[in-house]
């Protein structure tokens, strides 16, 4: 499983530290110092992930993701986010700006190579182009949208990633550290409550449509995604 990844980074060291451990699983990379290379870079190249940082000339890497997430060539890229930032707060800042992933540095290569491998199999497995529906909402994985009676209802890139998981099993129930550990990652940094606030994100959505009804807490155990 090869890709090209992109390497948003502005310290050499670290940029050659990540491309050694990326080259060692036969992966192309790619890189840029500021987040305006790597804006300009993503217009002009395919790319399959992203590794950013969060200080970096221009502006930072939360302001990157956030824009990539907005534009339709992007909206769906892996990001992984590598920083020195590991407070709770700088953790759950990264992961809502859009990023699918975090490593607090300083990381292993071991761990990096591992982290990329399950952001690569998550991604192949929403590019499957699978149409899911589940009561009133139809759910797109090529295209990134849910819609209801054929109306688009806007979500984040989380949040369209925790119920396309939720809905690739319906009526069955996630606790919400299977939940992290799904739509997450293994290991990602995060309070379990972080899950609470994506959920509530995504009825709030739903509400507009009259379809949070869909997305159902059971008492003790978790959230799961049923027409009953």
């Amino acid at each position: 499983m090869t890709a090209r990844v992109l390497v948003v980074e502005d310290e050499s060291d670290i940029r050659d530290l990540i491309r050694f451990a990326i080259e060692g699983d036969g992966h192309e990379v790619l890189d840029a110092e500021t987040t305006l290379q790597a804006h300009q870079l993503l217009q002009m190249e395919n790319v399959d992930v992203a590794i950013v940082d969060w200080m970096l000339p221009g502006g930072s890497g939360l302001e990157l993701i956030r824009k990539l997430r907005r534009e339709e060539r992007t909206a769906a890229l892996p990001i992984l986010m590598l920083t020195a930032r590991s407070e709770e707060n700088d953790v759950a800042a990264g992961l809502d700006s859009g990023a699918d992933d975090y490593l607090i540095k300083p990381f292993s290569p071991r761990e990096l190579r591992a982290r990329i491998r399950a952001l690569l199999r998550r991604s192949r497995d929403f590019d499957r182009g699978e149409v899911r529906v589940v009561g009133p909402l139809t759910i797109d994985s090529a295209a990134h949208q849910i819609t209801v009676d054929g109306k688009a209802v806007p979500l984040g890139h989380t949040e369209f990633r925790l119920i396309s998981f939720l809905a690739q099993h319906p009526k069955r129930v996630y606790s919400r550290a299977q939940l992290l550990d799904h739509v997450w990652g293994p290991g990602a940094l995060i309070e379990e409550r972080t899950v609470d606030v994506h959920v509530l994100r995504i009825r709030k959505a739903l509400k507009t449509a009259n379809a949070d009804s869909v997305l159902q807490t059971v008492r003790g155990a978790g959230y799961r995604l049923s027409d009953d």
